[in-house]
C-alpha cells in the first residue's frame, strides 16, 4: 500500500474514531460509563493521530520509502503476514470483492444476494491460521508439496468436496473417490470412474478411446501431443516430434477407417509394407487437397525410411501405446464395438456437471492414456470457455491432480498460465520439487512453481535442497542475539539475519500443519483441515456411502459359467 494511499484514508480513520466518541459519550448511559469511555476513545484517537502522523512524516512517495515501509512492517511482524495481510487479501470479505469477476453470472444479482452467496461458490478454504481461513479465489492455481502420509490427499478431498462444478480428479488410490463421491452425489453430481489399471479391482463406469473425434487431423494432432510429451532433452525431443508426426497420422487413419487403438499398436509393432498398405488405403478415402498431401507424405516417410531412424520413431512411440498390452486397459480405452459401455460424455463434464475420478497405478503404464484424457477434458473447457460471458466457464470446472507426475502428466507448465482466466480451477499435488523437476524438468518446475498463486508445503520432507528452497520463500526475518559480559550481565544486543522458517522447522511442520505461501504476502503457517474431519464428508458417507462396481474374478465368473450351464 502506498503512502498516499495511506494519506488519503487517514481522515476517514480519524472520522471513524470521532463517530464512535460521540456516539458513546452521548448514547443514555450513566456518566461515569460516558466519562471512561471518552476517555479511552480520545486517548486511543490521539494515540492513532500520533501514529500514523510519526510513519508520514518525511516518509516521502519515492520507491527508497516504500522499501523502508515494507522492511519496517517486516520487523514488526517478524516477518509473517499479519493479521491485516490476511485479511485484506485472503479473507472471505476479501473474496466477496471479487465474486463478480470470479463468477460473472453473480454480476447479475444484487449485491445483497452476491453476498449472501456461499464463498465456496468462488473460492476454496485452504487452511485456519489462528481464527482466519485463508481463502484461494477459483482462478489461482494452487500447489500442495509434502512427504507421504502427510495429509495432502485428505485437503485435496475437501477441494474436490466444494467445487461447484464439474470435477475431474486424478490418484493412484481409491480413498478419494470413497471420501468424496457420496457428498458429491448428495450434491447432484453424477459420479464416473475411469480405472484401466484396476485399482482394488474396480471396475470402470465409462469407457474412452483417443481415437474419438480423430476423423478430424486437427484433433489427431492434439490427440498425439497429449500422449507423447515433451523431453527434458532437446536431442530426444526431436525424436518425440518426429513420433507425434507419425502418430497422428496412424490415429488420423485408423479412425477413418473406424479401426480400434490395436490397429494402431499393429501397425508400429510391425511398419511393413501390409501395414504401410492398410494406412494408404484409409488415407484414400479422403478428398485430395494440400493436408492430406502433407499427411501422406508423412506416413510414406515413415514406412519407407531406414530401419535405423524408423526403428528410432517407434521406440519413441512404443510407450504412448504400451497400456493396448494390459487387457483392463484396453476393455475401456479401446472397447469391442459389441461389447461397447457407457461412453464418456465430455461436453456434460465440461458444463459443470459430473465428477471424473481417473485412477493410475504408480508404474505409469497407464499415464498416456489419462493425459489424452485429461487433456481433452481441458480442451473441451477452454472451448466452452471462449463462448462464454467474459471467457470463463460459470461454474467453473476443477481440475484435480493428486500424484500429478505419476498419474497424469498433463503440461501443466501451459496449463497453469493459462487456465485461471478460463474458469479453470486446478489444484495440484506433488512429493517434491525434485519430482516436478523429474516430470517437467527445471524450466518447467520453476514454470509451475512461478504460477502457482497458493503453495502449501507439508512436513515430512528430507531433501535438503527442497527445504532450503522453501525456506528461502518464507524470506527473513531479524533475530536479536545477546551479548554478555564475564560477569553474566548483558553487554549488547544486535540483530541478524535469519531465515522465517528454517528448513528444519519445514521438514518437520506437525501433523495437518502447512506452510502457506500466498501471493502478495507474506508466508504464515496454518493448519488444514482433513476431509475426515468435516462433518458434513462424514455424514454422506455414512447415509451413502459410495460402493463400487467389482471387476468378476476366476471364481465369480466359473461360478456364472456354471449356472449358466445348470440351467
Amino acid at each position: 500500500m502506498s503512502t498516499q494511499t495511506r494519506t488519503t484514508n487517514l481522515p476517514a480513520i480519524i472520522a471513524a474514531v470521532i463517530l464512535t466518541a460521540w456516539v458513546t459519550l452521548f448514547l443514555p448511559v450513566p456518566g461515569e460509563a460516558k466519562l471512561a469511555a471518552g476517555a479511552v476513545l480520545v486517548t486511543a484517537l490521539l494515540y492513532l493521530v500520533g501514529r500514523l502522523l510519526r510513519r508520514h512524516r518525511g516518509a516521502g512517495t519515492g520507491t527508497a520509502a516504500t522499501i523502508n515501509r515494507w522492511s519496517a512492517k517486516s520487523r514488526r511482524q517478524g516477518g509473517v503476514a499479519s493479521t491485516w495481510d490476511l485479511i485484506s487479501h485472503t479473507s472471505s470479505w476479501a473474496m466477496r470483492r471479487r465474486a463478480a469477476v470470479l463468477r460473472p453470472s453473480l454480476g447479475q444479482l444484487s449485491w445483497w444476494r452476491r453476498w449472501r452467496t456461499p464463498v465456496t461458490a468462488y473460492a476454496t478454504p485452504l487452511a485456519k491460521v489462528g481464527r482466519l481461513t485463508v481463502w484461494s479465489p477459483c482462478e489461482d492455481v494452487t500447489l500442495r508439496v509434502g512427504g507421504p502420509r502427510t495429509g495432502k490427499t485428505g485437503e485435496l478431498a475437501c477441494r474436490i468436496a466444494d467445487a461447484p462444478g464439474g470435477v475431474v480428479a486424478t490418484s493412484t488410490r481409491t480413498d478419494i473417490v470413497e471420501l468424496t463421491a457420496p457428498i458429491r452425489q448428495t450434491q447432484g453430481h453424477p459420479t464416473m470412474v475411469f480405472n484401466p489399471s484396476g485399482l482394488g479391482r474396480w471396475a470402470s463406469t465409462v469407457q474412452w478411446s483417443p481415437l474419438t473425434g480423430c476423423r478430424d487431423l486437427t484433433t489427431a494432432q492434439r490427440r498425439a501431443a497429449d500422449m507423447i510429451p515433451p523431453s527434458k532433452s532437446a536431442d530426444a525431443e526431436v525424436w518425440h516430434v518426429q513420433a507425434r508426426r507419425v502418430l497422428a497420422v496412424l490415429l488420423y487413419a485408423a479412425a477413418l477407417e473406424e479401426l480400434p487403438m490395436r490397429a494402431v499398436l499393429a501397425w508400429v509393432s510391425e511398419p511393413d509394407a501390409r501395414s504401410a498398405d492398410a494406412v494408404d488405403r484409409a488415407l484414400s478415402r479422403v478428398k485430395d487437397g494440400p493436408e492430406i498431401r502433407s499427411v501422406r507424405a508423412t506416413a510414406d516417410q515413415f514406412f519407407g525410411t531406414n530401419d535405423r531412424t524408423q526403428t528410432s520413431i517407434t521406440t519413441t512411440l512404443m510407450p504412448a501405446l504400451t497400456w493396448l498390452t494390459d487387457t483392463r486397459a484396453a476393455a475401456i480405452g479401446d472397447p469391442d464395438p459389441a461389447k461397447a459401455g457407457k461412453q464418456l460424455d465430455l461436453d456434460t463434464l465440461a458444463a459443470g456437471t459430473g465428477t471424473l475420478y481417473l485412477l493410475g497405478a504408480e508404474d505409469g503404464v497407464t499415464a498416456p492414456l489419462l493425459a489424452a484424457l485429461t487433456a481433452e477434458v481441458a480442451h473441451r473447457a477452454r472451448m466452452r470457455a471462449s463462448e462464454q460471458p467474459r471467457g470463463r466457464l460459470d461454474p467453473p470446472l476443477t481440475i484435480a491432480l493428486d500424484e500429478a507426475a505419476l498419474v497424469c502428466p498433463v503440461p501443466l507448465d501451459r496449463w497453469t498460465a493459462d487456465m485461471g482466466g478460463r474458469g479453470i480451477t486446478i489444484h495440484v499435488s506433488l512429493q517434491s520439487r525434485k519430482q516436478l523437476q523429474q516430470r517437467w524438468g527445471d524450466e518447467g518446475a520453476g514454470t509451475i512453481v512461478n504460477n502457482s498463486s497458493s503453495i502449501m508445503v507439508f512436513g515430512g520432507t528430507r531433501d535438503p535442497d527442497d527445504l532450503a528452497a522453501w525456506s528461502m520463500l518464507s524470506g527473513e526475518r531479524d533475530e536479536s542475539v545477546s551479548t554478555h559480559d564475564a560477569g553474566g550481565d548483558l553487554a549488547s544486543t544486535t540483530a541478524r539475519k535469519t531465515p522465517v522458517l528454517s528448513p528444519a522447522q519445514i521438514a518437520n511442520l506437525p501433523a495437518q500443519h502447512v506452510m502457506i505461501v500466498r501471493r502478495g504476502i507474506p508466508v504464515s503457517v496454518g493448519r488444514a483441515v482433513m476431509a475426515w474431519q468435516r462433518r458434513d464428508m462424514r455424514r454422506a458417507v455414512r447415509r451413502a456411502p459410495y460402493e463400487p462396481v467389482l471387476e468378476p474374478t476366476a471364481t465369480t465368473t466359473a461360478a456364472a459359467t456354471t449356472a449358466e450351464g445348470t440351467e
